[in-house]
C-alpha cells in the first residue's frame, strides 16, 4: 500500500496528515483530526453514547486499529500503558515547529493541533521540514491569556491556569477552548468546532 492509498483510508475514519517523521527502519505518519467532521464522527459513534468513561481515547483506539488492520502498519498511541511521545514526534516531524509560547504550532491547525494517533511505516519517507508556520510579526496570541500570561513560551502555570478557568464567569475558555490557542492566526481558520475544544478543556480539568 502507497502512503496516498493509507492517507486515503485515514480521511475515510476522519482523520488527516499531521506530519511525517523519518525513521529507522521506517518513517512514523502523525494523524490528527479530520474537521470539521471529526467530532460529529465521534458524539454519533457508540463509543460516546454507551455513556463509559473515556469515549475519545476508546473512540480512537478503534479507529486506528481499523486503519492498521486495512494498511497493515502498526499503531501508535498517545495514551494506554506504554503512550509514545507525541509532543516529542511533533516538534520532530516536518510539519510543525516549537511556538512562541512553547507548544507545537501545525502547518494547518495551529495551536489546536492534535496529536492523538500514528501510523509507522514499514519503510523510510524522505521528507522536507517546512519553516515555522507561525506567520512573522502576529504573536499577538501570546498575549491572549486572560490570566495574564499562564501561558508563555519560557513557563506553564497550571495552577494559575486551572484557578482562571474555574472561577471565570462567562467559561470563555472552556466554552470554546484555550483563548491564546484560538487567537492563534492558523487555529482562527481551523475548522474544529467549538463542542470538540470545550469537551477537552472540560477534561482537562478533571
Amino acid at each position: 500500500m502507497t502512503c496516498d492509498e493509507m492517507l486515503a483510508v485515514t480521511e475515510d475514519q476522519r482523520l488527516m496528515l499531521f506530519g511525517i517523521l523519518p525513521g529507522s527502519p521506517g518513517s512514523i505518519i502523525l494523524l490528527g483530526p479530520h474537521e470539521p467532521s471529526y467530532w460529529p464522527a465521534i458524539c454519533d459513534s457508540p463509543k460516546w453514547q454507551d455513556r463509559m468513561p473515556d469515549p475519545v481515547p476508546r473512540w480512537s483506539h478503534q479507529i486506528i486499529e481499523r486503519v492498521a488492520q486495512v494498511t497493515g502498519y502498526k499503531p501508535r498511541f498517545p495514551f494506554g500503558e506504554q503512550p509514545t511521545p507525541f509532543p516529542k514526534w511533533a516538534l520532530e516531524s516536518n510539519y510543525a515547529r516549537q511556538s512562541p509560547v512553547g507548544t507545537a504550532i501545525q502547518a494547518e491547525a495551529g495551536l489546536l493541533a492534535s496529536y492523538r494517533r500514528a501510523s509507522e511505516l514499514d519503510c523510510c519517507i524522505q521528507v522536507s521540514r517546512c519553516g515555522s508556520p507561525c506567520p512573522s510579526g502576529t504573536k499577538s496570541y501570546m498575549a491572549a491569556c486572560p490570566r495574564g500570561g499562564a501561558l508563555t513560551g519560557s513557563n506553564y502555570d497550571l495552577d494559575a491556569c486551572w484557578g482562571y478557568k474555574r472561577a471565570d464567569p462567562d467559561q470563555r475558555c472552556l466554552s470554546a477552548g484555550c483563548l491564546v490557542r484560538r487567537a492563534c492566526p492558523i487555529s482562527s481558520l481551523h475548522p474544529r468546532m467549538a463542542e470538540h475544544s470545550a469537551y477537552h478543556m472540560q477534561q482537562f480539568l478533571k
